[in-house]
């Protein structure tokens, strides 16, 4: 059922009760729309008439949505390198790989780099994927130097003469000041052979608000250009992405629905406003 048919049925049988306002009001809250933003739905729902109560909660929600671009970088000339960053947990190293799959449907050539040595599982996991994908890792040791492995990485991609270099990056955030060090030094090690054109920050959707104060705590420190949203497969509420843009400004580029390689695609903003309104 769309997030809002709750809403759109209570006004078309009639008006809403004090009651019916409140339950309404706080389905919204429940599926991750945030109380600031449920409530200015409750505000418009009451002074629109019921026939046009979709068409302006829609104009409404689209209107939150950021407006920077969705696509992915790319630059024909040279290596397009993305940093994938996020908090261990939110499916990060997961979606390294995920978006190294789509762009080897496209025929771009790619380099993964396994800039997340403090778990060693993480490493391990990008080189399972990197030989099912059959696209070259570069890793280091066990809680070695993430700059290290990003240089020889972008070294790697440069000499190779790739379309993108792809870091999976750590994400110790109860350690805030060490891991934004961190990746500073990871992005500057990497600019002295190519430019970083994307920063790309995974938030677990299923998370909600926490996601939101998570993607804060990073936007305040890294560079992040978008945003990836993991488990967005239903068991996600349905208005985390509009809360999310509409706080942060950041576009969703990519939705992960599943754990395999193919669940993993661009996010269509209409679309997803469409399923939101639509019944």
């Amino acid at each position: 059922m769309a997030l809002f048919s709750k809403l759109f049925s209570k006004l078309r049988g009639g008006s809403p009760s004090s009651a019916d306002w409140e339950e309404i009001e706080r389905s919204l809250i429940e599926s991750d729309l945030g109380a600031t933003n449920s409530a200015e739905i409750i505000a418009l729902a009451k002074k629109v008439k019921a026939d046009e109560i979709e068409q302006s909660v829609s104009e409404a929600l689209t209107g939150w949505l950021s407006r920077a671009p969705r696509s992915l970088a790319s630059h024909p000339e040279r290596i397009t390198t993305v940093l994938v960053v996020g908090v261990n947990g939110t499916g990060k190293t997961t979606s390294s790989a995920k978006l190294v799959s789509l762009l080897k449907s496209q025929n771009r050539k790619i380099v993964l780099g396994a800039a997340d040595t403090f778990r060693a599982a993480a490493i391990e996991q990008l080189q399972t994927w990197g030989e099912r994908l059959d696209v070259p890792v570069v890793a280091g040791v066990a809680n070695g130097d993430p700059a290290s492995v990003a240089f020889d990485a972008a070294t790697k991609a440069k000499g190779d003469g790739a379309d993108y270099l792809i870091i999976d990056t750590a994400g110790r955030l109860h350690t805030k000041s060490g891991l934004m060090d961190e990746l500073g030094k990871v992005r500057r090690v990497i600019e002295k052979v190519t430019p970083v054109d994307e920063v790309l920050l995974v938030v677990d959707a299923t998370t909600g608000q926490n996601g939101i104060a998570q993607a804060k705590t990073f936007i305040e420190s890294v560079a992040v250009t978008g945003l990836i949203l993991t488990k967005m497969d239903g068991s996600a509420k349905g208005g985390i992405a509009l809360a999310i843009e509409r706080e942060t400004g950041l576009p969703v580029k990519f939705v992960g629905t599943g754990e395999g390689a193919g669940d993993f695609a661009p996010f269509d903003s209409t679309a997803y406003v469409n399923g939101l309104t639509q019944s």
